[in-house]
């Protein structure tokens, strides 16, 4: 079994609530597996870097779970979070203004490595 995970989150964004919990469920599902995890923020899901927006999201009608307490619980098992510089430039967001769970930077060549791996299994969200 591998014991290294990528994913990647693509169609994940604050303007789709309903796909922003899932990718970290699983990332912490993965961790608490003892499993290397690392999480890929690109395109418009670098938007939930920005301090508070995840704290808004909710999935569920209850809103006793935001998007960024899944964040933190995926976290804190230990997936680290890497932000697309290029997203992160078309977004015009700074590094050090981001969320303390970011762990860095790293784009398509990273993720595309992860994927040619054989170490590495691979998620799309």
């Amino acid at each position: 079994m591998r014991q290294r995970l990528a994913i990647l989150l693509w169609a994940t964004n604050p303007e789709s609530p309903h796909l922003c919990a899932t990718p970290f469920v699983h990332a912490a599902a993965a961790a608490a597996m003892d499993v290397e995890v690392e999480v890929h923020f690109s395109s418009g899901s670098v938007l939930l870097l920005v301090p508070g927006r995840a704290a808004e999201l909710h999935v569920a009608d209850d809103r006793r779970v935001s998007v960024y307490d899944r964040m933190r619980e995926a976290s804190r098992l230990g997936a680290r979070f890497f932000a697309c510089g290029d997203a992160l430039e078309a977004y015009r967001l700074d590094r050090t203004q981001l969320i303390p769970e970011l762990s860095g930077a790293a784009g398509a060549v990273a993720f595309v490595g992860r994927v040619l791996d054989d170490e590495w299994a691979t998620l799309v969200f």
